[in-house]
């Protein structure tokens, strides 16, 4: 376990125990239940082997022992449904943390983490952690006081019989201890081999058509299969484990009924005043063993912590809300965004881009153009904060956009790319979706400026027409046409086109472009694209322009020099 996971498995259980408390007390009423069931039903069984004359005690005991069971009853579906809502206010909490970090991190934060590795991060360690809160956390405080009440009942009735069970009971974390140091390094490669058949996984269903196409089904299937099995081995090693320690806790029951039944046998063998009290701590050798054999059952749950604690402990705090104030001042007066001899490259030996400096200004566009591969894209992630420039700087008003608050730089800028993201939800949430806070008046202005009118009268529900994700049910111009509106809706002063009309018919493409046209006034706009039309579109109003393919002959030329 290293240094940081130990101070963040200890808050959570901090704040498990804080809000267990309830649960807990439920939980130690519910053991003095069992102390006063086992203490009627040892009066009755003594009554009905005759050796204690029944009478108005038998009655009594009869109905304490009914009224037990009943408390006993209750309290258990209470503590049941308590715990269940801890354990699943821990995940909603747990997962917004994660979420609220991934997000922070954004793509320039999360470069080289696979998708399928988040998305195990966000769910199966997430949810690893309800059993630590709805199992484990009252589990183990209840391990403590039920067997220390119980404890000393028995003290109190006998005291030979008291200390049996306590030297009992403290055989059994002793033994857990010595099983969950295998049970913890077993969890964490069942958790490695899960995330591995994940990656694995997601990738074979991405390049489907691939692999049928290249005739490499059954082997991938295979592959599949190994890692699918790898899992299998990992958790019955986990199981296996966790068996070792239920098998201490049988041990130990089994040794101090035992100790106590050769105790009391000349007592329980004929009529003696002290068979009603023998009776008595003979059952409660199963009410004492009872918490700890439920402290057992989770102990597994405490040991997917340790195996799922040093990702999430890794992850960062989510970055303070910023005032809206403060959003809105950056860019008050438009932007002017300058790139100053920036570089950036995949490795050192090939730069994607070496030493590239430009200025536009306010109500300016710059096109950028050039084959595939040349950077276009590159400079528009660069902008997003999503890559990180080798060397030089990237300015926005003068400011480098490192210093600048990623909420403001969020706010200032609208971005609209190649397949725009489209999500499973109605085309007014889709559009909204850009500021959730808009009105009525200012959605009906983006729908109307991004030429969306007609298609939304031809919809039987309008603007409320449900879409499928990834934009099913609309066709690639009309997801586009949503996309502007959404950056209509936005009202960035800068304005990012990455290839905005690839994969359009010219049709298509020429109305698109007469609504970015609109879109572009009074805005900085960065345009990437290698379509003629939209170089043509950039020429009409003036764009300054950026020849990456020149850069780069300029660049190899000056190499080979």
């Amino acid at each position: 376990m290293s240094k940081t996971t130990k101070p963040w498995i200890k808050s959570e259980q901090k704040l498990g125990f804080q809000a267990a408390r309830l649960s807990l007390l439920f939980g130690a009423v519910g053991t003095m239940c069992g102390v006063l069931q086992a203490g009627a039903a040892a009066r009755l069984l003594a009554a009905l082997l005759h050796v204690q004359r029944a009478g108005l005690s038998a009655w009594v005991s009869a109905l304490v022992f009914i009224l037990a069971v009943l408390a006993r009853a209750w309290i258990q579906l209470r503590n049941e449904r308590g715990n269940f809502e801890l354990g699943a206010a821990a995940r909603r909490r747990l997962r917004g943390k994660v979420l609220s970090a991934l997000l922070a991190l954004g793509p320039a934060g999360l470069r080289g983490r696979h998708s399928a590795e988040l998305a195990a991060t966000a769910v199966d360690r997430v949810e690893a952690m309800e059993g630590f809160h709805a199992r484990w956390v009252p589990a183990t405080g209840l391990a403590v006081m039920g067997p220390a009440i119980i404890g000393l009942v028995a003290l109190i009735a006998d005291w030979r019989s008291g200390v049996i069970l306590i030297i009992a009971g403290l055989f059994v974390p002793f033994a857990m201890a010595v099983a969950g140091i295998g049970a913890g390094i077993a969890a964490k490669k069942q958790f490695v081999a899960m995330t591995r058949l994940q990656v694995r996984f997601l990738d074979r269903i991405r390049g489907i058509s691939t692999i049928v196409l290249s005739g490499r089904a059954e082997e991938e299937a295979q592959a599949l299969g190994k890692a699918a099995g790898e899992l299998r081995e990992r958790t019955m090693r986990v199981l296996r484990v966790a068996f070792l320690s239920s098998t201490a806790l049988d041990l130990a029951a089994a040794t101090a009924l035992v100790l106590i039944v050769i105790r009391f046998t000349p007592v329980l063998h004929g009529a003696h005043e002290l068979a009603p009290t023998a009776l008595f701590l003979v059952l409660l050798v199963p009410e004492f063993f009872a918490p700890l054999r439920g402290f057992a059952a989770v102990y597994g749950d405490r040991m997917a912590v340790e195996a799922v604690a040093e990702e999430l402990a890794a992850l960062p705090e989510a970055p303070a809300a910023v005032p809206a104030a403060d959003i809105r001042a950056v860019a008050a007066h438009g932007v002017t965004l300058a790139f100053d001899q920036v570089t950036f490259g995949w490795n050192e030996s090939r730069p994607v881009l070496d030493k590239l400096s430009f200025k536009v200004g306010r109500g300016e566009m710059l096109l950028l153009t050039g084959a595939s591969g040349t950077g276009k894209s590159t400079i528009v992630d660069l902008i997003l904060g999503f890559l990180e420039p080798r060397d030089g700087r990237i300015t926005i008003n003068g400011a480098a956009v490192d210093d600048l608050v990623p909420a403001a730089r969020t706010r200032m800028v609208g971005w609209i790319g190649q397949k725009p993201v489209i999500f499973a939800g109605t085309i007014e949430d889709n559009i909204r979706f850009a500021n959730p806070a808009a009105g009525g008046d200012e959605v009906k202005t983006a729908i109307r400026n991004a030429h969306l009118e007609e298609l939304i009268a031809s919809l039987p529900q309008g603007i409320k027409t449900p879409l499928g994700e990834g934009g099913f049910g609309v066709s690639g111009g009309q997801a586009q046409r949503i996309a502007i509106a959404r950056a209509f809706l936005k009202d960035a002063p800068l304005l990012l086109l990455d290839e905005p009309t690839s994969h359009l018919d010219p049709a298509v493409e020429r109305d698109i472009l007469e609504s970015l046209k609109h879109l572009a006034a009074g805005r900085t706009v960065i345009l990437a694209t290698h379509s003629t039309q939209a170089m043509d579109f950039a020429k009409t109003i003036g764009a300054k322009r950026v020849d990456l393919d020149a850069l780069r002959y300029a660049s190899w030329r000056g190499v080979m020099a």
